[in-house]
């Protein structure tokens, strides 16, 4: 059995989201980060960076989203969440979600992370990256409402793995400050992903 750790609010969503789209059997375990959890002994062994998601497998424990993402799906193959059969499009799929990871994710960590890049006592520093931060993530969100969202889905008719982890990173938009009224297409998957039974479930168990 699949085991995922996560924390509310985290983009641990998005796996936890899949893993209910492919009909995984899987359990969860979540990590309080007001308690800093994820830097308990207990946790570091399970993931040495501190941090989460991290999907426990029988093969050993995968980190980082996109690839526990393909992981899932490829592990599924019947639940069709990737184009695996088509190196092009799979590579899409990749690249849509690496984006996602080294991009959206990080300017949007700016925000309240910022003595992961500067000293923590640099609080002009920090405050300067926290009020670029709704430039950033929206000029992404532009990037993506623009370009690379296709419709209706991510990739197109296809739903893949990609809507997860959009939905997830798009639950930030307003603690970001990004101007929504610039991205309704992106507001708009956001509202037809709340309408899957995947994402109801994943976040009310996240939630309760």
């Amino acid at each position: 059995m699949l085991k995922l750790y996560y924390a509310a609010g985290s983009c641990a969503l998005a796996t936890h989201i899949v893993l209910e789209e492919a009909g995984a059997d899987y359990s969860t375990a979540r990590i309080d980060f007001a308690k800093e959890q994820q830097k308990s002994p207990e946790f570091l062994k399970i993931n040495p960076k501190g941090r989460v998601p991290a999907l426990v497998t029988d093969r050993g424990i995968l980190t980082e989203t996109p690839a526990m993402l393909v992981y899932v799906a490829q592990s599924f193959p019947a639940s069709r969440l990737a184009p695996t059969d088509d190196p092009f499009a799979f590579a899409q799929v990749q690249s849509f979600n690496s984006y996602l990871c080294s991009h959206v994710h990080v300017a949007h960590a700016h925000r309240m992370r910022g003595h992961r890049w500067v000293d923590a006592d640099d609080a002009h520093s920090i405050a300067a990256m926290r009020r670029k931060v709704p430039e950033t993530v929206g000029g992404a969100f532009e990037l993506i409402e623009r370009d690379m969202l296709k419709g209706p889905w991510v990739m197109g008719d296809q739903y893949t793995i990609c809507d997860p982890y959009l939905f997830t990173l798009a639950q930030w938009l307003e603690k970001d400050g990004v101007d929504l009224a610039r991205i309704p297409r992106v507001v708009d998957h956001r509202r037809r992903m709340y309408e899957r039974k995947s994402v109801k479930k994943a976040i009310a168990e996240e939630t309760a």
